[in-house]
């Protein structure tokens, strides 16, 4: 039989009734009530739902399907663990009644990353729609020939198209995804506002980031408490302005986060990490790299920016990389550590990474992908094919330091020193003009582009070490071969008494002797004889003394002033 709904009157308990009662300035009587269910759910208040379901258990106030509800509950916190424990439970008392939960059961397995486990519950589930549309999700992580098969039993109604467009979406078909949700919008607009977020999605990861913000807007002014919506917003700003921009949007969810949207908190964590520039990531990612995806690639990111190559490549290398972005990262991976240890296996898997992305359909055009053409031929060592990739995308990224480093060096690498100078210049990164590779390259440019004194100063600035060693040998060599004999002298001079061998001796009195004839020529100052005496006497060698004597003698026979270089 129903039960009456209607509450009983507190003032038919006597006396003891008037003290339920409440009365407002009005005059009026106010009755305290109990929130319910549905109120919770409706509201998208999970965490107060689940509290509420747990405290009718503790009573042992048992209702209608209680337990199917905070499995629910639990599914939308993202506890996928306490969701399935409970649909477990539920199929160990009566698997025939529960039989339904299946479904539910893979769904959880699924975003658990059981997929063996899920497809295994979704076969189990007696025949339906949902059935079907699971299994697809499932088998698009797991098999394509499986995927195909369940695509065939898609339908045209509104819940399957879904499911098509997030298969989609999550293969990188962003523009197919689109069309899907547009043509929804256009017979359901009023009905699913959701899909404006969709759509704002997919415009997003096309780096359409100012229509991603406008599609977003008219979701955000009928559902401006939207956790996932918010979070889009606050990425969209980071991609069009700055990393503050976007944290600035982040706040409002931030505040949001600690109380109903408690699933959120991850998010938030995560990518204010991202915001800042990487600052937090060793103590925030690593936590959530099985939570949140992009986790991982994120601190893949950190570790690269920071030449923790090891480390990168470490959390990459066992990733199934199933979008551009992964493929990038894995390839970004091998070859910095393979540039690193000289391995020239991973950087041939470098080089097919970038070439895979480059030359697929939906990348070839993209910036991202003429990126990774130019990077498979920089391994190649094909500067030709690197400059034209390069100076495609040039007047999009032109500020980019790293873009600059790359450009600079394909330029250095053809002998168009002059430009390359110019690019390595305009980088600002302290990270990159700390690196030997910029400073040799830079030196060398300076050297080509007769500035031999800008190269001297680069090796001035430098610590003792192995790499200003090699800058020396560097300088050296390329001002001999250029004709800039002092300040190959004087590198020689270094090198020389460093390391007393003859190669550098030999070096040092042919430049030593290139400066002579070019004080005699008056194309390099008289001044500067002093200096090569004075270095060519620094030398225990033989030939030091025949050599000087002719300077001398010249000298005096042009009234040079040597002072106590005689």
């Amino acid at each position: 039989m129903l039960m009456s709904r209607s509450k009983p009157d507190p003032s038919a308990n006597g006396g003891a009734g008037g003290t339920e009662r409440k009365v407002n300035k009005a005059g009026k009587k106010k009755q305290k009530s109990f929130p319910k269910l549905m109120d919770f759910i409706e509201g998208r208040d999970y965490t107060g739902a689940v509290t509420l379901l747990e405290f009718q258990k503790s009573l042992n106030r048992s209702a209608p399907d209680q337990d199917l509800w905070l499995a629910y509950a639990y599914f939308h916190l993202t506890d996928y663990a306490k969701a399935l424990k409970i649909y477990e439970d539920l199929l160990a008392v009566d698997a025939e009644k529960y039989n339904n939960v299946y479904v539910n059961i893979a769904a959880c397995q699924f975003f658990l990353g059981n997929f063996a486990k899920a497809e295994e519950a979704g076969k189990k589930a007696p025949d339906s729609p949902l059935k079907f549309r699971t299994l697809f999700h499932i088998a698009g992580k797991t098999s394509e020939e499986a995927t195909k098969e369940y695509h065939q039993r898609l339908r045209d109604v509104v819940e399957d198209q879904l499911s098509l467009a997030a298969i989609h979406y999550l293969r990188g078909h962003h523009q197919e995804a689109i069309d899907i949700y547009k043509k929804l919008l256009l017979q359901k607009a009023r009905d699913y506002w959701a899909l404006h977020v969709y759509v704002a999605l997919c415009y997003y990861k096309l780096d359409y980031y100012d229509v991603a913000a406008q599609v977003l807007s008219q979701y955000l002014s009928v559902y401006p408490d939207s956790a996932t919506a918010i979070n889009l917003k606050a990425c969209t700003f980071c991609r069009l302005y700055n990393g503050k921009a976007g944290e600035a949007e982040l706040r409002v969810l931030d505040e949001q986060a600690s109380s109903s949207f408690k699933y959120a908190q991850d998010l938030v964590k995560h990518n204010l990490v991202v915001f800042r520039g990487g600052e937090g990531a060793l103590q925030v990612l690593p936590p959530l790299i099985d939570i949140i995806p992009e986790a991982r690639l994120n601190l893949v990111i950190y570790h690269l920016k920071n030449d923790n190559y090891q480390q990168a490549y470490d959390l990459i290398k066992d990733v199934e990389a199933g979008t551009p972005s992964e493929y990038v990262l894995k390839g970004v991976a091998n070859a910095a550590l393979g540039q690193e240890i000289g391995s020239r296996e991973l950087s041939r898997t470098a080089q097919q990474y970038f070439q895979l992305v480059g030359g697929s359909a939906s990348e070839c055009d993209t910036i991202p992908g003429r990126q990774c053409m130019a990077s498979c031929f920089f391994l190649m060592n094909q500067f030709p094919d690197v400059l034209v990739y390069l100076t495609s995308v040039k007047t999009y990224i032109y500020t980019d330091d790293s873009f600059n480093f790359n450009f600079g060096q394909a330029k250095a690498q053809l002998g168009q020193y002059k430009e390359a100078e110019e690019y390595l210049m305009a980088i600002q990164a302290e990270r990159i003009k700390s690196d030997y590779v910029y400073t040799s390259w830079l030196a060398r440019c300076h050297i080509m582009n007769q500035k031999p004194s800008m190269a001297w100063d680069l090796y001035m600035k430098m610590d003792t070490s192995q790499e200003s060693f090699s800058l020396l040998t560097l300088i050296a060599t390329d001002c001999y071969r250029t004709g800039q004999f002092y300040y190959s002298a004087k590198a020689f001079d270094v090198l020389d008494r460093i390391d007393g061998t003859s190669e550098y001796w030999e070096g040092k009195r042919g430049a030593c002797i290139g400066v002579f004839q070019m004080i005699i020529a008056q194309r390099e100052s008289r001044d500067t004889l002093k200096e090569v005496i004075r270095m060519l006497r620094q030398t225990n060698n033989q030939q030091v003394e025949y050599i000087v004597r002719i300077m001398i003698r010249w000298a005096k026979a042009n009234v040079v002033p040597l002072d106590d270089a005689e």
